[in-house]
């Protein structure tokens, strides 16, 4: 058995160096000890994240002290008309109230002009929901990243597992596309995450570190302080099923060892890590409460004004 662990290992480690390159597979290599078994997910995601010396956990949470929470909507491709988008709009700003959070919502493109004075004037920020890296020509459906700034927009979600599966965007456009969103001077929201199949077979990890490789070339460490990662496992947008708060923990703490290993731990440290995935006013409190997750990216609840207002005001 520990003979067949090993070769696992070794396989793996040969497959990240393949795909993202050696120097970035160092970022994530493990030893035999934390490749994941079959009999349970928790154990190997605490093996992968590892233990910090007590110098780093104290600068660590000085930093999580640091970090502004940061709650993004996601409407994706809702609602129907501009005039349910403004009455939406109007009713999250007016719940935004007191919350100690950064807020913003990703709207569809049609909905950006009308919908940014509105969040505006309730402390809001507008996101939007894609782009594509060329400028201008002949790409017939496609944004820029200079018409997304144009209407007001501040954020762009970029790498969202609905772009990757139903879209076919290739690792490739999401790295340019996050590129071009940096040199626009707008904030990436690099989302990240695996499916369920991967989850069942301990890959978790291992995909977000491949997707953080590819996603991230060419962006340096002082970019990375407009970068958001949100991670948002796969089998948990949309259908119900939970990833636990501390299992989300698990991979946000190994996200960030990454980043520190691939940067730097100033630079990791002051990342924000959103967690996305069926987020609700019943699970975002203990959510948040966990160190290294530091917002949440909500789908579905970010279309209900009443859930979302609690979701922003988190406890």
């Amino acid at each position: 058995l520990r003979s067949r662990i090993f070769k696992m290992a070794v396989f793996r480690k040969l497959f990240v160096v393949a795909v993202t390159g050696a120097a970035s597979a160092s970022a994530f290599s493990m030893s035999p000890a934390g490749i994941p078994s079959t009999a349970s997910n928790t154990a190997p995601l605490r093996a992968a994240s590892g233990a910090a010396p007590r110098s780093a956990r104290a600068a660590s949470l000085s930093l999580e002290m640091a970090r502004v929470p940061f709650i993004a909507g996601n409407w994706k491709m809702n609602p129907t008309s501009v005039s349910e988008a403004l009455t939406l709009a109007k009713a999250i700003a007016d719940g935004k109230g007191s919350s100690k959070a950064q807020v913003a919502i990703c709207v569809p493109h049609p909905y950006l002009d009308a919908c940014g004075p509105i969040f505006s004037a309730g402390g809001v920020e507008l996101g939007a929901q894609g782009c594509y890296f060329e400028q201008k020509g002949a790409f017939t459906g496609a944004t820029s990243t200079s018409m997304i700034k144009s209407v007001g927009a501040q954020h762009v979600l970029v790498g969202h597992s609905e772009r990757r599966v139903v879209f076919k965007q290739s690792d490739e456009t999401i790295n340019n596309n996050l590129l071009k969103i940096l040199e626009e001077g707008l904030k990436p929201i690099l989302c990240i995450g695996e499916s369920k199949e991967e989850y069942d077979q301990g890959l978790n990890t291992q995909i977000c570190a491949m997707q953080l490789a590819k996603g991230l070339k060419g962006v340096t460490k002082a970019q990375m302080a407009d970068v958001t990662v949100a991670y948002e496992p796969v089998w948990a947008i949309g259908t119900g099923l939970v990833c636990d708060a501390p299992i989300a923990q698990d991979v946000h703490k190994f996200i960030r060892g990454w980043l520190a290993k691939m940067y730097d731990e100033p630079t990791a440290d002051a990342v924000r890590i959103q967690y996305g995935g069926s987020v609700t006013p019943e699970s975002v409190d203990e959510l948040m409460g966990m160190p290294d997750i530091d917002g949440c990216l909500v789908g579905g609840a970010s279309l209900d004004p009443v859930k979302f207002t609690r979701i922003m005001n988190f406890q």
